[in-house]
């Protein structure tokens, strides 16, 4: 069985998409699946030794966002590549202009193809001063998922609000977390002195791109407000992004990393106490599954990852959305109550610890076996819009 993957981002790039593409790819291959992998070229050149072809075309940065690149239009070359080497399905993992071709050319040779709703487009618009093309985007992105035989999402939430959109064939996808790999036993008395923290003081956490999107203008906030309530609080940013001066600026006696990775990542969520994550952009958010494999409290909004794994008061703090202010008394009142974080960090590990990774690639392949031979009536009709 062969499978083409196609997807603007990729490992070792760090974001959500990436994360969970590349979980997904080492199950298929696992699996005994070839591996096909479309991709923009990456700044390494490298190939992934996991693809039986990796295919690199050509990709430019997005102008509002020059950490991101997104892949030209190459329908012709796709085309002549799955012609002399047809996959039985492609996966599209993103709605870029390399995907476009992907589905064009999939469509023009009728092969099967399920995409992934992977990015919520509304929220980075609006904060990124694009709301005037939401709209247009919207039709846009219904139409190119409603050319799919199946889109996957990562929660019942995402499927209900297509579908009440006009989305057809949406399934769940849910995400995995390692929690091997994402441990409390993996907490470091030395990295905790490195960032100044003591055997009792309270360290919060936030993991993620420092960006707009990601709702950091409360994250500030909420960061500050903490550090008021408890002043011998330690704040440990990891990761980077266009706002981390911002950021900096407000927050002076926050920790930054930068961006951390396998068991430095690991280290550093498990000698963490609490997990701050404010973001609304998120379809799932991979990093709040991680946190609590790692054994934190969570303060998250009732949304995505947080809203399908958390009941609140019980294995972390639950936020109705846009309480900006109840976010930030919640996690005010978290961070003087240790008794209190720490269970609920014991209950969030034993929640994130039955998510498994090999079982969602299980139902991915399924997804994917299960729709090929199948043909989509919009080969032969229009998709409404």
């Amino acid at each position: 069985m062969r499978i083409a993957l196609v997807s603007e981002t990729w490992a070792p790039e760090v974001n959500g998409v990436a994360h969970t593409l590349s979980h997904l790819a080492s199950h298929l291959v696992s699996k005994g699946v070839l591996l096909q992998l479309i991709r923009p070229d990456p700044a390494d050149a490298k190939l992934d030794p996991l693809a039986e072809r990796d295919v690199h075309v050509r990709g430019i940065a997005l102008p509002i966002y020059a950490d991101v690149h997104v892949g030209l239009p190459c329908r012709r070359r796709l085309m002549r590549l799955w012609r002399q080497e047809r996959p039985d399905a492609i996966y599209i993992a993103t709605e870029g202009p390399l995907g476009w071709s992907a589905l064009n050319a999939a469509r023009r040779l009728q092969i099967p193809v399920v995409s992934g709703f992977h990015t919520n487009f509304d929220q980075y618009a609006s904060n990124y001063h694009l709301g005037w093309s939401i709209p247009i985007a919207r039709r846009g992105l219904r139409y190119f998922h409603n050319r799919c035989e199946a889109t996957l999402v990562p929660t019942s939430a995402q499927k209900q609000t297509l579908e009440r959109s006009g989305y057809r064939r949406v399934s769940v996808l849910a995400r995995g977390v390692d929690a091997v790999r994402y441990n409390p036993g993996h907490r470091d008395a030395e990295l905790r002195r490195r960032w100044g923290a003591g055997p009792q003081q309270p360290v919060a956490l936030y993991v993620g791109r420092l960006a707009a999107e990601k709702n950091i203008d409360l994250l500030a906030e909420t960061m500050a407000a903490m550090q008021r309530a408890n002043p011998s609080l330690v704040q440990v940013l990891v990761g980077d992004g266009p706002a981390r001066k911002t950021i900096a600026r407000r927050l002076p006696d926050a920790i930054f990393t930068g961006f951390q990775t396998g068991e430095a990542l690991a280290s550093h969520y498990a000698s963490a106490d609490m997990f701050i994550f404010p973001s609304l952009s998120e379809t799932f958010g991979n990093v709040v599954p991680e946190a609590m494999a790692s054994g934190l409290a969570v303060v998250a909004f009732d949304h995505a990852a947080a809203k399908e794994l958390i009941t609140d008061g019980v294995d972390g703090r639950l936020i109705a959305p846009e309480g900006n202010q109840d976010f930030m008394d919640a996690a005010s009142e978290l961070c003087r109550q240790p008794a209190f974080y720490a269970r609920l960090g014991r209950q969030a590990r034993q929640r994130a610890s039955g998510l498994s990774w090999a079982h969602i690639g299980d139902r991915f392949l399924a997804h994917l076996i299960q729709v090929q031979g199948t043909q989509h009536a919009a080969t032969h009709s229009t998709s409404h819009v």
